[in-house]
């Protein structure tokens, strides 16, 4: 075996690393904001090294999350002016946490996210 290819469990763990890394990142948002940004480039960085892996559905779920979550937030802001935006908002807001809460379910278990496709 080539000693630079990494052994399918090295590859798998460092995999599982960069999917915590990227679902944390999005928990950090909540503090600092930004993190999703990391968050969102890092899944798109990884998303092709975890083909055929659980992990290909963690960082398909993250970047479809930042997506959704940023489309929810500029109409939420448009609508915030005739008085709609705050509750889209706040609808926005518990809709990321139950998206993270699964996600963070599903890696805790080492499983991979259920129809990572899905609005919920």
């Amino acid at each position: 075996m080539d000693p630079v290819t990494p052994q399918p469990r090295e590859a798998e763990s460092r995999l599982r690393n960069v999917a915590l890394a990227v679902h944390g990142l999005y928990a950090a948002s909540f503090l600092l904001g930004v993190t999703v940004l990391v968050g969102v480039v890092l899944a798109y960085m990884k998303r092709a090294d975890a083909a055929g892996t659980i992990y290909h559905s963690h960082l398909t779920y993250a970047i479809r999350t930042f997506w959704i979550g940023l489309a929810l937030s500029v109409v939420s802001f448009v609508l915030s002016f005739v008085g709609l935006g705050f509750l889209l908002g706040f609808f926005a807001l518990v809709w990321f946490v139950i998206r993270l809460v699964r996600a963070f379910l599903a890696w805790n278990d080492r499983r991979a996210v259920e129809r990572p496709e899905r609005f919920f």
